[in-house]
């Protein structure tokens, strides 16, 4: 059976994406793949921003798409690409994501133990690897970071990579929030490379400056909105309860994909080649039917957490500049105790308080680099004339505490 390999994908932000080539294809085919479609892109964001709606399949797409793009402005200014290391970086940008859980983030340390989505992304390629005769080497190369090219790894992992070229303007594209809105294209066209490494071309410094202030407006209104950031919390406490009941021989009705990371402790010792195919079937939807079902369990933390949840009852949250007192974090505990009669430990599911930074750019990280008309290559903090990127290299914190809403 053959069937025709040159599909085309219509994409709301970039119109039509062509699928370069069958093993590409072959893997957007395969189920490991089609999972992301039930993966959403921005965790519980919708409860915040209703069109948020789209998935990490959107975005992988989306990236390989940006991915092209890159590959052939490269090669206009004569840096050389083999095939291999084009098909390569197409592969990595491509699966870069496919290790995300059910609601991406806040499952990273609920369903599994310590093992991040990047490690479970390689172990998925590896898989692949092996399924497709070893034709994903170098893509697992690039993608670990180790080729002899760095600028490759670059467009994969970096500060100014096609992963956050394609999440900050489709995520602000769904979310509705138009300062977010980067010139993805105008930033790739900009692209070079001096000694190997991935630089802007010094007349796209204005755009690379957009580009980082559009990333910590994006953080601040988006990623770390208030609202978001509770029903994330609230997610997490779901999950951590349902083990503990779990644990003390109460019977919780799940999937089963579900079950078995409720039933099992998974860390990175133990996450073998039957785990990793356990968690292939694992979605969004596994958490979103088992919250449906809890809502109505005897168990008090658990009915609520997920009661608040499905029907956005959620918590009130309290940003502060400064840390939160444990005065105030203790009265509400002792109020909430005794409103319901319940335990302290009970309590501290709904009472809480945690920190959350922003650092729009790391200087000290793989910065990125301007290449002058010189031909000398600087750091955007150096070759900007705007105090701002000084300033958007530092961390910014803020301390925040959580509590019921009176009813």
């Amino acid at each position: 059976m053959s069937s025709n390999k040159l599909k085309i994908f219509n994409d709301p932000i970039y119109g039509f994406i062509t699928i370069p080539n069958s093993l590409i294809f072959d893997l957007i085919e395969h189920k490991y793949f089609q999972r992301l479609r039930r993966i959403s892109q921005m965790g519980l964001s919708y409860l915040v921003y209703p069109g948020a709606n789209h998935t990490r399949f959107h975005h992988a797409i989306g990236c390989m798409h940006l991915m092209q793009k890159a590959v052939n402005v490269l090669r206009f200014k004569g840096v050389t690409i083999s095939e291999a290391e084009e098909n390569a970086l197409y592969v990595a940008i491509l699966l870069h994501d496919i290790g995300h859980g059910p609601f991406s983030h806040a499952m990273e340390h609920s369903i599994v133990n310590g093992v991040s989505h990047e490690e479970i992304s390689l172990l998925f390629m590896q898989h692949l690897n092996a399924e497709f005769n070893g034709s994903l080497t170098l893509a697992i190369t690039i993608f670990k970071g180790d080729y002899e090219r760095p600028f490759l790894c670059q467009l994969i992992s970096s500060q100014l990579d096609m992963d956050r070229a394609d999440y900050l303007k489709r995520d602000s594209f769904y979310t509705g929030v138009a300062e977010g809105n980067i010139n993805s294209e105008r930033l790739i066209t900009m692209l070079n490379v001096s000694d190997n490494s991935l630089v802007v071309e010094e007349k796209g410094i204005y755009s690379v400056e957009k580009y980082l202030v559009a990333r910590r407006f994006m953080y601040w209104q988006v990623y770390l909105h208030k609202t978001g950031l509770v029903a994330e919390q609230l997610l997490t406490r779901v999950l951590k309860r349902a083990k503990e009941l779990h644990n003390s021989g109460v019977e919780l009705s799940a999937s089963k994909a579900l079950q078995f990371f409720l039933n099992n402790e998974v860390t990175a010792a133990n996450f073998t080649e039957a785990t990793l195919e356990t968690f292939s079937k694992l979605d969004d939807t596994d958490i979103i039917s088992a919250m449906k079902e809890w809502q109505y369990h005897d168990d008090f933390v658990l009915r609520h957490l997920c009661e608040m949840i499905i029907n956005r009852h959620l918590l009130k949250i309290k940003l502060k500049n400064k840390p939160i007192k444990n005065k105030l974090l203790q009265q509400h505990l002792s109020d909430l105790m005794a409103k319901y009669n319940i335990s302290k430990e009970e309590a501290e599911y709904f009472v809480f308080t945690d920190t959350i930074s922003n650092q729009a750019y790391h200087s000290k990280m793989q910065a990125i680099k301007i290449l002058q008309k010189t031909g000398k290559v600087v750091d955007i903090e150096k070759a900007s004339d705007q105090f701002n990127i000084k300033a958007l290299s530092k961390p910014v914190t803020k301390y925040y505490i959580c509590y019921p809403k009176e009813k």
